[in-house]
């Protein structure tokens, strides 16, 4: 594999959660949830995009959501739960992003708000067709996805590097 083979960043919110009487780090995903996780894993399936590493949040709403998409691949990737992803700032997702081993070319995150969107804002450079204008009409729903690619290695991952390819979520 070369580096100038570009790599991708599939950044994936968590579906919608249900409000119990638990923790927030505890809260599961509410039935609308299910149904646009496996929704959303169809799409990311639709992007042709064969990931090699998966990394989600512990967050009982993110490996819900995690787990009913990648229901929908053709291949599961190699999945880590990273506690690092909850409440984490886009720099912090950065840092992250940035220990990926150099063999991995496609990466998708599932995450949370704020920190998911505002890191598609940070790398995002210029977009492609319509997606950074839908991306900045709808924000970061529940479930809503952004791809974004870059050249380089991972450890080179800064603000501005990427551009953002495709964004999808799922209809109100």
């Amino acid at each position: 594999m070369s580096v100038a083979e570009p790599r991708r960043i599939v950044l994936f919110r968590h579906a919608k959660a249900d409000w119990p009487q638990v923790t927030d780090h505890e809260r599961p995903l509410a039935d609308r949830g299910r149904m646009d996780a496996a929704e959303a894993g169809r799409r990311l399936t639709d992007t042709g995009i064969a990931f090699d590493l998966a990394l989600c949040s512990t967050a009982v709403r993110t490996r819900e959501t995690w787990k009913l998409a990648v229901q929908e691949f053709p291949q599961r990737p190699k999945t880590v739960y990273e506690e690092r992803i909850y409440e984490a700032s886009p720099g912090e997702l950065i840092a992250l992003l940035n220990e990926t081993p150099d063999d991995a070319q496609n990466v998708l995150m599932v995450g949370h708000n704020p920190g998911i969107q505002g890191l598609a804002d940070v790398l995002a450079g210029p977009g492609e067709d319509d997606a950074r204008e839908r991306m900045t009409r709808r924000g970061f729903p529940a479930a809503a996805f952004a791809v974004l690619s870059f050249g380089g290695t991972w450890k080179g991952l800064e603000p501005g590097v990427a551009t953002l390819r495709d964004y999808w979520a799922p209809a109100e």
